[in-house]
């Protein structure tokens, strides 16, 4: 059982693992990564089992979202971070001279606290802790208390490759969570909903710790499908992200908007797609996942109830084994409220709109908390393009879902009640380290400009040549 005593001798323990240096030589960090790719893989088989117990997640699954993504995330990292973490040389200017070079240090933050949720239990724990383990930083994840199984099997995971005093994973439900947060850390990185964020954001301030958030969005990611789009490629895509994870995952899409004009015809290519995909009887198919707890089914059910009437597909769970299908809500409109939050499970309603109108509805999207992610199927790509370019979100597709998250090299994360910061490869290095400004003085040929007298024959003197260097 953790106490804020243990936790804090936890913290502490850290702190002077940190102080002595050894996290600070890059040669050493890379093995450190090297070491956690080569547990992951041999610890495949136990993830798959855990996470298949606890969100139902098939093999081919569990690699495709959890486990093939952290080997990748590993790889990008230990290839780039000897040039990421190299001292950046720059030129001080006249006005510095003769102390002419400055260099811009990349140091770790300390001691960092990991908050990874449930949905994705391992990728968001593992995938953040190369970033800090790249950053140089020591690292105490606290882990969901939802997801026991891969809690569990990270614990032990955790405890078997790293020495406590560098990486502790503890468990626990939101009574450790604030003893945690209660800690001073020097950084920390939190998963999970906005309304959660606001209280680590909050806790995090007594200690004017910088945090960086990853967010779902609270009114939700829309997918917008013009009249022009290609609606089966368009559904073939939807039907394969919204069956992924039951549709718990921050980046799925949570409602759609289609024209109206095509909008029967697309509903009957996504109603083909997700019985080809998954089935007619999607309770009863193994590879299908479930809800994470028997509360969060009984939150999409109720929701469900609610909109019975419009259920055009789907509509059916089994509080059992915790699955519920697929289910199309048609017609909703932009204002009601289940477009107004975020689902986080299999529901998907669909707002029709006039393909004519398509500015109102982007106007509309663009007044609320702005999402994680955005998704438009459109042939116009010049429109598409102005569009991604002008709204607020974390990042998106044109024709096509959630494979921008794979793109090495670029930033992931959200914005507002959607996130705050950035990782993925070089962007994670950059959230876990603080870039140092360090000028080298010279002690000969120094200039008596900046010195006083300010006044009398120098006045005119020093404020020509101030001026020249400033041009």
């Amino acid at each position: 059982m953790y106490t804020e005593t243990k936790i804090q001798d936890i913290v502490n323990t850290q702190r002077e693992y940190f102080r002595s240096g050894s996290t600070l030589d890059v040669k050493w960090r890379i093995q450190q990564l090297k070491k956690l790719k080569k547990a992951v893989i041999a610890h495949e088989a136990e993830f798959e089992a855990a996470l298949n117990e606890d969100l139902g997640r098939s093999k081919v699954e569990a690699y495709l979202c959890d486990i093939g993504p952290i080997i990748t995330e590993i790889n990008e990292t230990i290839a780039g971070l000897r040039r990421w973490a190299r001292p950046e040389l720059h030129f001080s200017g006249l006005m510095c001279f003769p102390s002419i070079l400055t260099r811009v240090y990349k140091m770790p933050y300390g001691v960092s606290l990991i908050m990874s949720p449930f949905n994705f239990p391992i990728l968001l724990t593992l995938g953040v802790l190369a970033a800090s383990i790249a950053g140089g930083n020591t690292a105490v994840i606290k882990a969901s208390a939802k997801s026991k199984a891969c809690t569990s099997t990270l614990k032990k995971f955790i405890s078997e490759v790293f020495a406590p005093e560098y990486i502790t994973l503890i468990d626990g439900g939101h009574d450790i969570a604030d003893l945690c947060l209660a800690q001073r850390f020097d950084k920390i990185f939190y998963t999970g909903s906005p309304a959660v964020a606001k209280h680590v954001l909050a806790e995090a301030s007594k200690n004017l710790t910088p945090v960086a958030l990853e967010l779902g969005g609270e009114t939700g990611n829309w997918c917008v499908v013009r009249k022009d789009a290609d609606l089966k490629d368009a559904a073939r895509k939807i039907a394969f992200f919204k069956l992924c994870n039951a549709g718990q995952i921050c980046i799925n899409i949570n409602q759609i908007a289609v024209a109206e004009e095509v909008a029967n015809d697309f509903l009957r290519e996504l109603k083909s797609e997700f019985s080809r995909q998954i089935g007619t009887h999607p309770l009863d198919n193994p590879d299908y996942p479930k809800l994470i707890t028997e509360a969060a089914f009984d939150k999409c059910a109720n929701e469900a109830e609610q909109y019975r009437s419009r259920i055009i597909f789907g509509g059916e769970g089994n509080r059992q084994n915790r699955r519920y299908a697929p289910t199309l809500i048609y017609p909703v409109h932009i204002n009601e409220p289940i477009v107004q939050h975020e689902l986080f499970c299999p529901l998907l309603p669909i707002v029709p709109y006039k393909d004519a109108d398509i500015e109102e509805v982007m106007s509309t999207i663009a007044q609320r908390e702005h999402p994680l992610a955005m998704y438009i199927f459109t042939k116009d790509k010049r429109w598409a393009r102005h569009t991604m370019r002008t709204q607020q979100y974390g990042g998106g597709c044109i024709n096509e879902v959630c494979i921008h998250l794979m793109v090495k090299g670029v930033p992931f994360n959200g914005t507002g009640h959607s996130g705050m910061g950035a990782y993925h490869g070089e962007w994670g290095f950059r959230e876990f380290t603080h870039p140092q400004t360090v000028l080298t003085g010279k002690t000969f040929g120094n200039l008596p400009l900046r010195e006083h007298p300010y006044s009398g024959k120098s006045e005119r003197k020093k404020l020509r040549i101030l001026r020249w260097f400033e041009r």
